[in-house]
């Protein structure tokens, strides 16, 4: 019998791992730090995020007393609790291999957008509620 050739560029396929790449265990972390920095970083931005989801539901709970604004509200609320969900596999993946590497560079851009959001709704919230 004669061996099937791979397809170009492809993993190979063994029976002890079909197309795993090397170093790429499931289970073994990325990173050989003891404080677990990035896992905590990753629960940081979870906690926000069920944060600006529970503002959200607040926005909405008061629909009754103040009206389509808080529809407006909720919607920012809740974009904003999207936009950190979806970025969290990249942002851990990044942390870990600065880590990995000892260059370990703030998230700048994430923390100024989650605090002009803070903002804009905290704002946007006192107008709607005062005014």
């Amino acid at each position: 019998m004669t061996a099937r050739p791979r397809a170009r560029g492809g993993p190979a396929r063994t029976a002890a791992g079909l197309g795993r790449r090397p170093g790429k265990e499931p289970g073994r972390p990325q990173h050989r730090d003891p404080g677990l920095q990035p896992e905590r970083t990753v629960l940081s931005w979870g906690r926000t995020l069920l944060l600006f989801a529970t503002v959200s539901a607040v926005f909405l709970r008061w629909l009754p007393h103040y009206g389509g604004w808080m529809v407006v509200l909720a919607f920012l609320a809740a974009s904003t609790a999207a936009g950190i969900y979806l970025s969290q596999r990249h942002r851990y993946g990044r942390q870990s291999r600065g880590v990995s590497a000892g260059v370990l560079e703030p998230d700048a851009v994430a923390v100024l957008a989650t605090t002009a959001a803070t903002c804009v709704l905290g704002g946007l919230g006192v107008w709607v509620v005062l005014g």
